[in-house]
This record gives C-alpha cells, structure tokens and sequence, in this order.
C-alpha cells in the first residue's frame, strides 16, 4: 500500500530565507518604483512627440531587421556547432558566447576596429566601394546584431543537442541528403528553441545601449535609439526618463510573458 502522508522537510532556515528576501527586494522594488514614479497624466502625450517617436521607429527597425539576421545567418551557425565536429569547434563557440560577458562599449570599440572608417575592413570597404558604416542606420543593426547573435546561436544549438541526431541518421538512411533532414526533420524540431531565441534576440536588442552609441553614434532621428534617447533625456527631464522607460519595461514583461511556457513554469 502506497504511504499517502504528506511529507515535511521542515521550516526554511533563516540563513537561506533572509538572502533570497534580499534578493527578491533588490530586484523587484526599483521596477516597483518605476512605476509608481512614472507620471501616467503625461504617458500618452510623450508618446506622440517627434523625439520618441523617431526613436521608437529606429529601435523597432533595428530591431527586427536584427531577429531577421540572427535567423538567417545564427541558424546555420547553431547546426554548425550542434551537428558538425571540426577542429577548433570549442573555440568558435567559445567566441560565440564571448559577446555575451563582454562590456557593451569594448563590443563597441571592437566593431570600430573592424568596421570603422580605417578599421581592418571598413578601410577596404570604405576604398573599393566608398562606403562608410559607423553612425549609419547599417551601423545600428550591425551593433545589434553582434550583442544580439550569441542569445539566439546558443539558444537554437541547444535544442538541437537536446532533440539529438537520431532522427537525422534515420531520414539519411531512408535516403535524404543533409540538406533535405535540415528543412524537414532538423529545423521542425528545434523550431522551440528558434523561436525562443528569436525572441532574446529582439529583447536585446530593444535594450541595446553601449554597442550603438560607440559605433553608430546618438543622432536624433538617424541612429538614437530607444535606450539612447532615454540616457540624453534623463539628464535634463528625469521624468520624461521614466516614462520612456516604462515603455520599454512594458515590452520586456510582454516578451517574458510569450515565453512563460517555456521557463516560468515547473515540470
């Protein structure tokens, strides 16, 4: 016969409860006070100036264009790393995930280095085409994009590994060609992890700040971003800061509610 008595492991120690409070507050209460600090009267109003207006329309193209490129060039790289043993495929995916850790501005730094006016690339670019990258629209996406690969390439490479290459190997014996299993069987089940991945990758890249300013610049209407327009107007209308910034928390708490599904329920 089955014990059905519910079990007990005891109360909390205080030693643990007391940290997690204080982790819990020191996350939660500055949201909490951006939102009672926020001046709603105004909201709708700010929302209709040319400033915010201009920005949000850079930042949502951004950042779409930068989900469309992470999809088209991350998906190969993630199949890559997932399906494929080469040599040196723990340093690539080492250098994948470094963006992640790096410091907004250095990511900055390191894309004038490349792409800039006489950086490695840029310079020939610049002298066979005439073409100049840094504080472009072109710039923006390319800040984004490089911040913005590594969440959606480990987030795809991930659900490969998760969903293995058994199916692979039977669709190769029944005759498919690699390219054929990617479309067909690969891609269908990873298409989880895509689609979570795509949706890091939009988040960050609303949030974008260091890698922008530093490579494309803070120009009101060209380049200035969301988070760009919110750190000029917080020196001088700390109010209208704050508004602007609920309008980007609004969007993060949408994104973690699309994902709810995935993370922010237990088995």
């Amino acid at each position: 016969m089955t014990d059905t008595v519910p079990r007990t492991l005891g109360r909390p120690p205080l030693a643990l409860v007391l940290p997690a409070a204080v982790a819990a507050g020191l996350l939660v209460i500055p949201l909490v006070t951006l939102v009672l600090d926020t001046p709603w009267r105004n909201f709708v109003d700010e929302l209709g100036t040319g400033a915010v207006r201009d920005a949000l329309g850079i930042t949502a193209f951004a950042s779409a264009i930068t989900v469309v490129a992470c999809v088209l060039l991350g998906t190969p790289l993630a199949w890559l790393l997932a399906r494929v043993d080469f040599p040196g495929r723990s340093l690539l995916r080492a250098a994948v995930a470094v963006p992640l850790v790096l410091p907004p501005v250095v990511a900055g730094v390191a894309l004038v280095t490349a792409l800039g006016r006489n950086g490695l690339i840029g310079s020939v670019l610049r002298d066979t085409t005439g073409v100049t990258l840094p504080y472009t629209m072109t710039a923006v996406v390319i800040a984004h994009t490089f911040v913005s690969m590594p969440f959606y390439v480990l987030s795809v490479e991930g659900a490969l590994r998760a969903s293995g290459d058994r199916y692979d190997v039977v669709a190769a014996t029944l005759g498919a060609t690699r390219w054929t299993t990617f479309r067909r069987v690969t891609l269908p089940l990873a298409m989880p992890g895509l689609m979570a991945g795509a949706a890091l990758a939009w988040a960050r890249s609303l949030g974008e700040f260091g890698a922008t300013i530093t490579f494309a610049g803070n120009y009101p209407g060209t380049t200035q971003t969301m988070p760009s327009l919110i750190y000029t107007t917080l020196q001088s209308r700390p109010e209208v800061a704050r508004t602007l910034s609920m309008i980007l928390l609004v969007v993060s708490i949408a994104i973690l509610a699309a994902l709810r599904n995935r993370w922010l329920t237990t088995p």
